[in-house]
Order: structure tokens, then sequence, then C-alpha cells
């Protein structure tokens, strides 16, 4: 056996091995620091996967000692509150919520805040069920694209980090089928109500929503919107094309404004609309009839559209208020002169919308009215007439102008924006197609939806 001697420096074997392992590492680390052109590059986490990452690691955290496991309760701000009094409202203590709202102080102001705010706090709950929760987490978005979120960390702090997605542009097609109103089939593929809005009025002349449109009818709308990178809709922009029933609308800008036109270039803006009131039913016809309130028969220079009061009544086309005043059996009374002796009326209404007075210019598809039962009503309708040159016509049948064609350069423009609309469908026609209203290309639309719409 060899004898121990003091003189004689001693040999361990694991420290020594413990330090080459560690220099091995080391070496490795440097050398992947400096050969990254040769590996292959990592891609970096995305965004929306990131932002949910962050989310959620609050609420799905460990229980701390003495408590359960973290749960999420989403809180909206009541009128007169102050944030931390919502915090606390959430099922925190004080002190929780006082170190909370000092936190999210640094990104956002919580001085000034708005009743309808909501945010989502992460509290775990005392496993004796005495005492306050403890708070978690805190999430709550600051704008359309951007969020704040507070974290505890492992030494008890609250960790604040102010996340900020990437908005960007893009053309978006949805398409489907009828089931319910056209705003509920259009809002399930994923357009907005503003663009929802657009199509309604373009098609407000040309079809009747209450009879022409059917369950299992397809649609298709195209538009521009800003969206965030997890697919979030932060603004709706220019509805490009829309289809329903097979009628297909193409938009084109023209003078610095967007103008629709059907496959061949002509103009589809009627003059006057078809229906005045969105989603309104004709209850009573143009010509003679027995008056429902005086009894007797007499001509009805109208169509008669039944609406809830406050329903909004629409401009039937571009003219200038003639008349804003009460006018006897009619009650509220409003008149709008068109081009070339067309004037329009409306009767029954309930009030006018702000601004609207005799000399005041509005446009088609323009909120002017709203449904009421003033004057001689058995209940609440738009009362509608149609005048040309000073004598009543039935607005049904009544033969209005029809819109411009387009030619030369412009022309060109539009059928290069017509194949890119196309292409996007994924059922260009040919160039020579005559149909003023083409049957649908046979299409994959859930296909082309899920490719461009991230819901």
């Amino acid at each position: 056996m060899q004898e121990f001697d003091p003189r004689r420096p001693t040999y361990r074997l694991a420290p020594r091995i413990a330090v080459a392992i560690a220099g091995f590492i080391a070496l490795g680390l440097g050398w992947r620091l400096t050969a990254g052109d040769d590996l292959p590059a990592v891609p970096p986490l995305d965004p929306a996967a990131l932002t949910s990452l962050q989310h959620a690691a609050f609420a799905s955290a460990e229980a701390m000692p003495g408590f359960d496991r973290g749960v999420s309760v989403p809180v909206t701000v009541r009128p007169g509150e102050t944030m931390e009094a919502a915090v606390g409202r959430a099922g925190v203590g004080p002190e929780d919520a006082r170190r909370a709202v000092q936190a999210l102080s640094q990104a956002t102001d919580i001085v000034n805040i708005k009743a309808g705010m909501a945010f989502v706090a992460a509290i775990a709950k005392p496993r004796q069920s005495r005492g306050p929760a403890r708070l978690i987490g805190l999430s709550m978005r600051t704008g359309p694209a951007s969020a704040i979120t507070l974290s505890r960390t492992f030494d008890g702090a609250l960790r604040l980090r102010e996340l900020q997605e990437k908005v960007t542009a893009e053309t978006t097609v949805a398409c489907g089928e009828m089931e319910g109103s056209l705003y509920e089939s259009a809002s399930r593929a994923g357009a907005s109500p503003a663009i929802i809005s657009q199509a309604s009025q373009l098609f407000g002349h040309k079809l009747d929503f209450t009879r022409d449109i059917k369950s299992g009818d397809e649609f298709c709308l195209v538009f521009n919107r800003k969206v965030t990178e997890s697919g979030r809709t932060v603004e709706a922009g220019d509805l490009q094309y829309a289809e329903v029933k097979g009628q297909r609308f193409y938009g084109f800008k023209r003078g610095g404004t967007i103008e629709f036109f059907d496959a061949l270039g002509q103009n589809i803006k009627g003059f006057l609309l078809r229906t005045p009131v969105d989603g309104a039913r004709i209850t009573s016809l143009f010509g003679m009839r027995r008056h429902p309130v005086l009894g007797y028969t007499r001509a009805h220079q109208g169509v008669d559209f039944g609406a809830g009061t406050g329903t909004p009544i629409l401009a039937a086309g571009d003219g200038v208020i003639l008349e804003a005043r009460r006018w006897g059996g009619y009650g509220n009374w409003l008149r709008i002169r068109h081009n070339g002796g067309w004037d329009t009326g409306y009767g029954h209404i309930s009030r006018y919308a702000p601004g609207i007075r005799p000399g005041v210019r509005v446009r088609q598809g323009q909120v002017v009215a709203y449904v009421g039962a003033t004057g001689v009503a058995t209940g609440p309708h738009l009362h509608y007439e149609v005048w040309f040159k000073g004598v009543r016509v039935n607005p049904i049948g009544a033969k209005v102008p029809q819109g411009t064609i387009l030619e030369g350069r412009e022309l060109v423009d539009f059928r290069l924006a017509k194949a890119r609309i196309d292409g996007m469908l994924g059922g260009a026609r040919p160039a020579d197609d005559k149909s003023e209203t083409p049957k649908l290309a046979q299409v994959d639309f859930d296909r082309a939806a899920k490719a461009r719409l991230r819901r």
C-alpha cells in the first residue's frame, strides 16, 4: 500500500473529470457559435405562438406552497371602477392588487380607464380556503395588436412584458353557402360587419334579401384587411369583389373611389335601390287597396316595407334633400331629388339621421332616417315612393337609368383587375365571356377560404 505523504499534493480524480467535461462542453458551444454558417438555421418562434405561450405560462403555473393550481378569471371593468378595484374583484388581496396596478402603470394608463375594458387574471386560491387568492399573472390587451402581461417570478416579484404583433395588409377571400341571413353567413366565413354592410348596399338594388335568397345559395366576398400575425383582423378595408346567388360584381377604382362593375365592365350601380331598408319585407304594393286605418279603397301610391321602429332607412340614390318635414298622414316625411327628374319619398319616419335637412347632398346607401309609425299608420313601417317628373310611379316596375360602361384604357385596367380576382378565386373565366351573370366556376371555395383566411 502506498503511504500517505503530507508534503505531496493529493490527487483527486472526480474534480478533474468534471473540469474536463466542462471544458469539452465549452469547446463544443464555442464551435457551434463560430460555425453557425455550417449548421441548419433554427427557425425563430412564431410571434403568435410566443404570445400564446406567454399568456398561458401564468395560467398553467405550478401551485405555490399552500395554494391550489392557478385558474384564469376574466374581469371586465365596471362604470366608475378603478383598476385596483377591478383586479381585487378577481379574488386577490389588496396588496397583490396594488402591486399589479403599480407594475401595469409602467406600460399603460391605469388611471383613465374606461368601463368595459377587459383583462384576464390568473389566481391561485389557498388550499384551506383562508385568506385572499394569490395573483399568478395578468393579461390585458392594450391595442389592436398589442398586449401586456404580468407573471410572478420565482422570487415572488411581478414581471411585466409588453407584446406587439406585426400587422400586415392582405387581400382575403371569404366564401360559403347561405345559412340564415347574409350577415350571419358571411360572419361565419370571416367577413367583418363593415364588409358585410358594403355588400348589402351593393346588392340592395339587385336582390330582395327576404325573398330572393334561399338556404344553400353560394356567396363569395373578396376584401382588403389588416391582420395580426395570429390571424386577428384589426381593420377592414375595401370590398373588392362580391358574389351572391350567381351575380358577380368587381370593384374598380375610378376617380379615387371604388365602383362596381359586372364581368363586361358595365357599372352595376342602379340609379335607385330596390329595397331602401335592409332586411325589410313588403307589406303593401303600389295600386288600389283598402286603407287599413281609414277603411275605404283608394290608390296606394307607393310600396310599404314592414320593419321595426329604428330600422335604418337608406337613400335610394345619390341626390339632394328636397324636404324633411311633417306632412299630413305621412307623418315625418323625407323627399330626395335625384338627377333626370327622379325623386324618392319616405314616410312615417320616427326620426331623421344627424345632419339631414333640405339642401344636404346624400349618397346612395347612406342612412338618412329611421323607420317609425308617425302619421296615419297601424304600426312601424316605411312608405316608399318614387316620382318621375312630378308623377308617382310604381317603385317596383319603374324603369330607371342604368350605369355607364367602361371603355378604352379603363376597360383594359378593369380586365386586369378582374383577372387577378378570378385567379384568387381559382376559377378564371375566358376573356370573351358574354354572360352578364355567369354561373359559378367549379371551385373548392372552402379550400380557397381556408388557404387565404386565417381565422
